[in-house]
């Protein structure tokens, strides 16, 4: 989850020149300019923005899914048999971030989660002019994502719910997260922080090269089991939002198809400060942590003189 990578383009020469009318194929990264068609720098412009929205996406389509089968199927009038728990849930959410890691990761490094990519900017000299634009991507990216899963389950939802068009806090869980009754405010907060916390100590401890970092390709089951681990020890108290676009993007869902303002009234607008601000500090506290006692490379901010 570290910066963009870098591309490589090779072409092979054909053997008869004449049979594309042009001569030989150019294969130097200076040339390749005579190869790109009108759409080329503009895809160049948007490739990582949009593969950090298709990433988060991916995140949210499984995530939500799953809630929805485990919860939904709950009603016998939907169906006749349970089709999840909490076991699912932890392996859907898994699936999720480790598929929108690995569709983004050699694009856009992966992030597909804000507080992770402010983690990134603030500790490992991510671009600040960047944070705009991937932030603004995860957030497009959930929204849609929680649009695609509302269209697949809103029969069952009004199945659910006991009528078409009615939508309450009974299904709004599906999609964004709510503290459980017996957890207070502070209870909550603290629940998300550490949830976070332990998600980017984690990334940072996969991507340093001088700790134990994952092979190529391989950080994505890293995080699946990472994201498992937390769902499944930590996750019970506020359903483990630990991403402000995860949460917000599907929110803004639910008040879009008839849930009302009791999803922002919750709690003294828990909203705001528990899946938000508490995954933004909570990231910022872990790599913090990381790097004041185990991050040993020139471009640590305690390891400068």
């Amino acid at each position: 989850m570290s910066g963009s990578k870098s591309y490589t383009s090779t072409v092979s020469q054909p053997h008869n020149e004449h049979e594309h009318g042009q001569g030989p194929f150019l294969t130097s990264r200076e040339n390749l300019a005579a190869l790109q068609n009108w759409w080329w720098p503009y895809k160049q412009m948007l490739r990582e923005p949009v593969a950090e929205f298709a990433g988060t996406m991916l995140l949210t389509i499984f995530g939500l899914g799953v809630n929805c089968q485990a919860v939904l199927s709950s009603n016998t009038d939907v169906s006749s048999s349970l089709k999840g728990d909490w076991t699912t849930v932890t392996l859907g959410w898994g699936a999720g971030i480790a598929l929108g890691a690995w569709v983004s990761g050699g694009i856009s490094g992966g992030h597909i989660n804000p507080a992770v990519t402010l983690a990134m900017a603030t500790w490992r000299k991510f671009p600040w002019k960047k944070v705009p634009a991937y932030v603004l991507a995860q957030l497009m990216g959930a929204l849609v994502g929680a649009a695609i899963v509302y269209a697949n389950y809103f029969h069952a939802i009004d199945v659910f719910e006991g009528g078409t068009g009615i939508r309450t806090l009974k299904t709004a869980g599906i999609f964004s997260t709510f503290a459980a009754d017996y957890m207070t405010n502070i209870s909550a907060f603290f629940s998300e922080f550490l949830a976070t916390a332990i998600l980017v100590l984690v990334i940072l401890a996969a991507t340093d090269r001088g700790n134990a970092p994952t092979p190529p390709g391989l950080l994505p089951l890293t995080l699946f089991i990472t994201f498992i681990g937390i769902a499944a020890s930590l996750g019970m108290d506020t359903g483990f939002a630990l991403n402000p676009a995860r949460d917000l993007g599907p929110r803004l869902l639910t008040s879009m198809v008839g849930y009302g303002k009791a999803v922002y009234t919750f709690r003294h607008q828990y909203w705001i400060w528990c899946p938000i601000i508490a995954p933004f500090l909570g990231a910022q506290f872990g790599a913090l942590f990381y790097d004041t006692f185990l991050y040993n490379e020139d471009d640590g901010v305690f390891n400068k003189l």
